[in-house]
């Protein structure tokens, strides 16, 4: 599982050209072409009272896009890296989905939500109703962000995002799709902490020579997981902890300076998960980290 080909929806936000350009590190591991596109939302060009479709509108849109899109070009191309562009009207998270199938993208950029105030939710609805239908690995990036850690306002530039990742698994099957991309990173990762957390609602009905099993299995499959990467040549540490998961994910991503998170996404087959939201939702909501999501 490699990632060949990247498609970067925008909607030219600011920082959006920094959050590429921190992407083409992935050329180090075999990315060939990103694809930049712009949704045009149907609602800015479509039908008004006696007026009729917008066509006008929709075509100083395209030219707009279509020129900044082509500065950008350049930077990807001195890269080594070909780019293609898509410029298209519609329902945003819908077409992004469709041209991610036609182009048989391996992973879809997802950018942050504009912060009007010191929010504590770092993504907005449309990033994980993108999340929740894509059947390609979502990232979403937060170039920079302003958060509040111990009291203080911090602000965080996300740069060299795949230099220390922190792979969280639930030991699901997603996880160990998300094991398979991570095995991809030779080359592009100083080392992947390799963490499990045990579950609050796991551990609080169990007596201690049940939860000391656990503890066990626990370390032999991180113990598992880690032999794998080192076998694709890539260094890997285990990391288990016990805890409320999201936040404990958090928690130690900021502890060992992780530069990411990476985690399989949860809860896409729960009607429950799907709406209250998964785990993997939630850190994704509230870490101020780049988080990588595999279905």
């Amino acid at each position: 599982m490699k990632i060949k080909k990247v498609l970067f929806p925008t909607k030219f936000r600011e920082l959006a050209f920094n959050s590429l350009e921190s992407l083409l590190e992935l050329k180090e591991i075999g990315l060939k072409e990103v694809v930049l596109t712009y949704v045009i939302p149907r609602d800015e060009v479509a039908f008004v009272p006696f007026g009729g479709y917008m066509k006008d509108e929709e075509e100083r849109l395209r030219e707009q896009a279509r020129i900044r899109f082509e500065d950008w070009q350049q930077s990807i191309s001195r890269r080594g890296i070909d780019s293609t562009i898509r410029i298209q009207v519609g329902n945003p998270i819908p077409k992004i989905i469709s041209i991610a199938e036609e182009e048989k993208v391996d992973l879809i950029v997802a950018g942050r939500k504009k912060r009007t105030t010191l929010d504590k939710v770092h993504i907005g609805s449309h990033t994980l109703d993108l999340v929740r239908r894509s059947s390609v690995p979502v990232l979403i990036s937060k170039y920079m962000v302003l958060f509040e850690m111990e009291g203080e306002l911090v602000t965080k530039l996300n740069e060299h995002i795949f230099r220390k990742p922190l792979f969280a698994t639930d030991w699901s099957k997603p996880s160990e799709k998300a094991l398979k991309l991570v095995s991809s990173f030779k080359g592009l990762t100083d080392k992947v902490m390799v963490t499990h957390i045990i579950g609050v609602k796991i551990a609080k009905n169990l007596d201690k020579s049940e939860l000391r099993r656990i503890e066990r299995e626990s370390k032999e499959r991180l113990g598992g997981y880690c032999d794998k990467l080192k076998k694709a040549g890539v260094k890997a540490e285990p990391h288990l902890f016990s805890g409320r998961s999201s936040a404990e994910i958090i928690r130690v991503a900021r502890e060992h300076k992780a530069t990411m998170i990476i985690m399989g996404t949860t809860g896409k087959d729960r009607i429950r998960d799907f709406w209250l939201g998964s785990v993997s939702h939630r850190v994704a909501e509230t870490s101020e980290l780049p988080v990588l999501l595999v279905p």
